[in-house]
């Protein structure tokens, strides 16, 4: 029987199921309401036609919130009964919609959910009345969406039985030296089956070893299969278990997260930007990041009047009232040596004159961030070293405000966050900037409060409690009960903040975040945004990784220093929207290839995931000092797409000392060897030219003409261009 694909919602892997399924690829589809709609009799010939793995404003439907209803024709044979050892329950998996919906089939109601990012699944007795076997059916699917992206995404929907193989859940686990297959029986009776698991060389697609094991699991029990000690290579590890009654099969693939980017020297190295900007008399807050044996010795020769660096730290303080250049001659110092780089303060009117990095809640934690969640990230990011690799901002997404502003009209902290100046304290007492969230509606994307017609109060409780960065989320100003329909219309609120902001006496970097609404990246400098979501919402599936990050094709000529183009946060890690949380389902090559497009694209680097959970592949993704130069390169362009077709794409950016970042992006599942001429994406002369991997930091020699390399599938190679 074919084997059927299904993104698993709870790990990185995707499993199969040797059993029938029926696929809801894709769907009839109409936007608006009318609940005759629900009947299996209502005519759908005339409507679109839209895939049901990616949210509607990636197919057609950019500015849409509001209700719409999925529509589906589906034949119900009964050789799904016969074939299930369990006979009581059809499954009816719907992957993630957002952000509210209803089901029906046949027109009657079989479960409704609400909630961003959740898993949508009902099951249906098999001797429901309204079940049609071995006839055609509807299923019909009311979605509601209040804001952002909408529809369904995450996965491929289907319809199957429930059989004791769905008993069965896989993981693999990874060590920093090893792998390991837990197997765990999730239902009320023994499961007996066999695990065989074989390690494949993906590149020559030869089997390196096998393994059988028979397992035998009570209600609720688990084992662990110890697979392969040789993680730091691309291999691909294939586990099937075989379920002995019905001989029904599940299948967990998956690649090693093999690491490329090599360990900081015992050396001291200071890393990221060479420039950043603050306004007179703003508080200056910066962090020297820097690699090395420690203990390290900061100092900074000629250091500005009215700034002052604490030795041991590298955090740099104070104030400047001038206009102008300031160059700090940086200096770190260890056992090994010493290390030297000049730092360029631009005291004016710009902020973020590189991308900011940094981490945000949202991807994580969602709704239910905390001060102490924060906290907690925070300590790891300092104690596993990212700080030193430039990573400074902390940002609260949605989810911190109480229900009612106090007498005054100021906003409040809910209980979650007892004191948000002690909180912005301690992140400034640390070298790490303090984030926060809100929008210019009176309600936010999760039902807070918004800042509209406060937007002073706020900015003015913002600069008490020292928040540097603030993300504006569009949300609820799109309900409110205005007819104006224009470009200024959508700006205004943009504009009073923005006028609120300029009155604080603190630099706050200025966040637009509306979806990439009217386009706003022509606009944004204009209500003096410092970035700019060009998109909506990124989930962990490469589906959506690769529908937004290969279409910021037209947004690179607004893209300069203080102005950059906002394709969303990282997903790379441990990530889930809430408390339940999941490693990404991205594989380790859609991940280097998703850090690799981010930094050529000069996007704003916002980690989602939980800190406390960074495990050694995700460290080395997010701490490789010459990819991440790439994003904070001071000459602020962002890549252009050079070459195009439906296998692979290449992507350039300028740099500042006259060299050019390219990548070279496999598009397809397969290994391709992929040759570039230097002429062909614009590089002429000269002919020879030196090449160097970004990722593996490593010189590949000088190249006459044209440049080929074997590119992993949905992989990156990451190069330099010198010459």
């Amino acid at each position: 029987m074919k084997k059927i694909l299904l993104l698993l919602i709870t790990g990185i892997s995707a499993q199969l199921f040797a059993q029938q399924q029926i696929k809801l690829e894709q769907a009839k589809f109409k936007t608006g309401d009318n609940i005759e709609w629900k009947s299996p009799k209502a005519d759908d010939s005339q409507w679109a036609t839209i895939k049901t793995n990616l949210v509607w404003e990636e197919q057609g439907y950019p500015n849409y919130d509001g209700m719409a209803w999925y529509r589906f024709h589906f034949y119900l044979p009964s050789s799904l009964k016969d074939q299930s050892l369990w006979k009581d329950s059809l499954r009816v998996f719907l992957a993630k919609i957002d952000d509210r919906d209803e089901s029906f089939i046949n027109g009657v109601s079989i479960g409704k959910t609400s909630g961003y990012n959740k898993v949508r699944e009902y099951h249906v007795a098999v001797n429901s009345t309204f079940l049609k076997w071995d006839a055609d059916n509807v299923l019909a699917i009311k979605v509601f969406d209040r804001g952002g992206e909408g529809g369904m995404y995450g996965g491929t929907p289907f319809i199957n039985m429930m059989d004791l193989i769905d008993g069965i859940s896989m993981h693999l686990h990874f060590s920093s030296a090893d792998a390991t297959i837990e197997v765990h029986n999730n239902v009320n009776t023994i499961i007996n089956g066999t695990l065989h698991v074989e390690i494949i060389d993906p590149e020559s697609n030869k089997t390196v070893s096998i393994k059988d094991q028979n397992i035998s699991l009570p209600s609720g029990g688990s084992t662990a299969v110890f697979v392969t000690n040789d993680t730091k290579e691309r291999l691909s590890i294939v586990a099937t278990y075989q379920e002995l009654l019905t001989k029904k099969t599940l299948q967990l693939i998956n690649t090693t997260p093999y690491i490329l980017t090599p360990l900081p020297g015992a050396s001291p190295k200071i890393n990221g930007a060479s420039v950043f900007g603050v306004k007179p008399g703003s508080p200056v807050l910066y962090k020297i990041a820097a690699t090395g044996e420690i203990p390290l010795q900061y100092a900074v020769d000629d250091l500005p009047k009215g700034l002052q660096i604490d030795g041991k730290t590298g955090i740099i303080t104070g104030v400047l009232t001038k206009k102008g250049n300031y160059i700090l001659k940086a200096k770190v110092s260890n056992a090994k040596g010493i290390a030297e780089k000049n730092i360029t303060i631009k005291v004016g009117d710009l902020l973020a004159l590189t991308p900011p990095m940094g981490w945000n809640s949202w991807n994580c934690w969602g709704l239910s961030v905390s001060s102490e969640k924060v906290k907690s990230s925070a300590t790891a990011l300092i104690e596993k070293g990212l700080i030193n690799h430039g990573w400074t901002y902390m940002n609260i997404d949605d989810g911190w405000e109480d229900s009612l502003r106090d007498n005054a009209g100021n906003v409040v902290p809910n209980k979650k966050f007892p004191d948000m100046k002690a909180l912005g304290d301690w992140l400034h007492g640390n070298g790490l900037k303090f984030g926060i969230y809100s929008s210019p509606g009176p309600k936010t994307c999760g039902g807070y409060l918004g800042s509209y017609q406060y937007e002073l109060n706020d900015a003015n409780s913002y600069a008490k409690w020292g928040i540097d960065y603030l993300k504006y989320d569009l949300c609820s100003y799109r309900s409110l009960p205005f007819k104006d329909t224009t470009l200024s219309f959508v700006q205004k609120p943009y504009y009073v903040m923005r006028d609120a902001l300029l009155k604080q006496k603190r630099d706050i970097v200025y966040s637009l975040c509306e979806y990439g609404l009217n386009n706003v990246w022509q606009w944004g400098d204009l209500v003096n945004g410092n970035c700019w979501r060009t998109t909506g919402d990124i989930n962990d599936t490469w589906e959506s990784l690769s529908s937004i990050g290969f279409n910021q094709t037209e947004q690179y000529k607004y893209a300069k220093p203080g102005r950059w183009n906002d394709p969303d946060m990282l997903i790379v890690g441990m990530v889930g929207w809430g408390e339940n949380l999941h490693p990404t389902r991205l594989s380790p090559d859609e991940q280097y290839t998703h850090i690799s497009l981010w930094c050529l694209l000069s996007a704003p680097l916002l980690i989602g995931c939980d800190m406390s959970k960074l495990d050694d592949f995700t460290i080395n993704l997010l701490s490789n000092d010459e990819v991440l130069a790439v994003n904070q390169d001071a000459l602020g362009t962002q890549a252009k797409q050079v070459y195009k077709n439906e296998n692979y794409q290449v992507w350039m950016k300028t740099l500042e000392d006259g060299s050019h970042a390219v990548g070279i992006f496999n598009l397809t599942e397969q290994y391709q060897t992929i040759s570039i001429n230097w002429k062909d994406i614009e590089l002429v002369k000269p002919d020879s030219k030196k090449v160097r991997d970004l990722w593996r930091q490593k010189d590949l020699g000088m190249f006459r003409d044209a440049f080929s390399t074997k590119v992993a599938p949905h992989g990156v190679t990451f190069i330099k261009v010198i010459g």
